[in-house]
């Protein structure tokens, strides 16, 4: 059956104004046309937008779907199953606050992602890296400092694993893309919700991340960093790696960097302002809220040498535990960097480049999947309304009506 989304207001992902009184011909999940309204005469179902926005659906692209507990220390000591379930449930909040695509930036597996497929969880599209990868001692190393055990085996953890020197890594690389992950996650520089890792410590070497950049490029797929520092992105950036998680603390010459290899940064403003605000009551440890400000401080000045360098900057979150339902509110802390279209981009048509489903996803246009917003009001004017889940009045995803209450 065909599907007929009439009477829009369509942002298709990448232009800066709308184009009023559209149709979108929706079958067997994708775009077949877009144009005026009633050139389409063939018997259909029909949805009346209403003249309003029409958007692609969201993506967020640094986003945990077993992020269960604010600390991640804490989902290792959660059985599998329990997990399962509440991932189901933080997939589905996401799926229903507009987002239609998610890229999970630790932990979310080929169980999810099957889950997913036979419509066990409604949630939405995922792409998934597998386990994050650390080094011993490094932000994916979730032991304590004075955690003893007489075994001495590596750390393998609910979200993240252990692996040291380019044989490991490579041996770890392979083991994600057997299973199917689409990106590979290593951390390359030290981070706030780990216990014994300052912000500013590198980590792996030169060798074991170019090592896990060709291992990727063997099943055209990429590594995604999480990258603080601006040395740490320099080192990213030099030896092949894609995607730039965080960016924090910036110079210049990261920026640039960033810009003139054609990589992208995925900023999450998100984590850092729900954490300064709530993390003291929701039991964090001291060292952990002190090193958030440490990164606070520079975020937003980070962000905006991205901006002056032209950097390709995609949109993430990077919510854990009770945080999580805030996920839309990065709309609202960008507004003080960027224009609504730069976000609006960010969270559509640069994030599909980034996922490497460019004309797929993250825009409105024939052949592209039909995940579809309908949105009272214009975000183009005010980006805030999508921080407000009542404001999305109808969510497609591969063309079938998640929810609406457009009547």
């Amino acid at each position: 059956m065909v599907l007929l989304v009439e009477n829009c207001s369509v942002f298709d992902g990448v232009s800066e104004t709308t184009a009023d009184g559209q149709t979108i011909v929706i079958e067997n999940g994708l775009i077949r046309e877009l144009g005026e309204a009633g050139a389409y005469r063939g018997e259909a179902e029909r949805i009346d937008a209403g003249g309003r926005f029409v958007m692609p659906g969201l993506i967020d692209a640094h986003f945990h779907a077993y992020g269960i507990e604010l600390n991640p220390a804490l989902v290792d000591r959660i059985k599998p199953e329990l997990r399962g379930l509440h991932a189901k449930s933080i997939l589905e909040g996401a799926l229903h606050r507009g987002f239609t695509t998610i890229r999970d930036a630790g932990g979310g597996d080929v169980a999810l992602a099957t889950a997913l497929r036979l419509g066990l969880i409604d949630g939405p599209r995922l792409l998934y890296p597998g386990l994050a990868i650390s080094q011993t001692g490094g932000h994916g190393d979730l032991r304590a400092p004075d955690h003893y055990d007489t075994c001495l085996c590596a750390y393998c953890g609910a979200m993240s694993v252990v692996a040291d020197g380019p044989d490991e890594m490579r041996k770890t690389v392979r083991e994600q893309l057997r299973t199917g992950a689409t990106q590979i996650k290593l951390f390359v520089s030290g981070g706030v919700l780990s216990p014994s890792d300052p912000i500013w410590m590198n980590q792996f070497d030169i060798e074991e991340i170019r090592v896990a950049v060709a291992e990727a490029e063997t099943r055209r797929a990429y590594v995604m960093a999480h990258a603080h520092t601006n040395e740490a992105v320099l080192r990213c950036v030099d030896n092949g790696v894609r995607s730039i998680e965080h960016a924090t603390l910036l110079e210049d010459s990261g920026a640039e960097a960033i810009a003139r290899a054609g990589a992208f940064a995925v900023p999450t403003l998100a984590v850092i302002e729900t954490i300064r605000a709530a993390g003291p009551a929701l039991g964090l440890p001291s060292a952990m809220i002190d090193k958030m400000r440490e990164v606070a401080d520079q975020a937003n000045i980070s962000y905006e040498r991205l901006r002056a360098a032209g950097a390709k900057i995609g949109f993430g979150t990077d919510l854990l535990g009770k945080l999580m339902p805030q996920q839309s509110i990065e709309f609202r802390l960008r507004r003080e960097t960027c224009q609504p279209i730069e976000i609006l981009r960010s969270a559509t048509s640069v994030n599909a480049a980034l996922l490497q489903m460019e004309g797929k996803l993250g825009v409105i246009a024939p052949g592209a999947f039909a995940d579809i917003l309908v949105v009272e009001g214009n975000p183009l004017d005010d980006i805030t309304l999508l921080e407000r889940p009542g404001n999305i009045r109808c969510i497609l995803r591969d063309g079938r009506i998640v929810r609406s209450d457009l009547g």
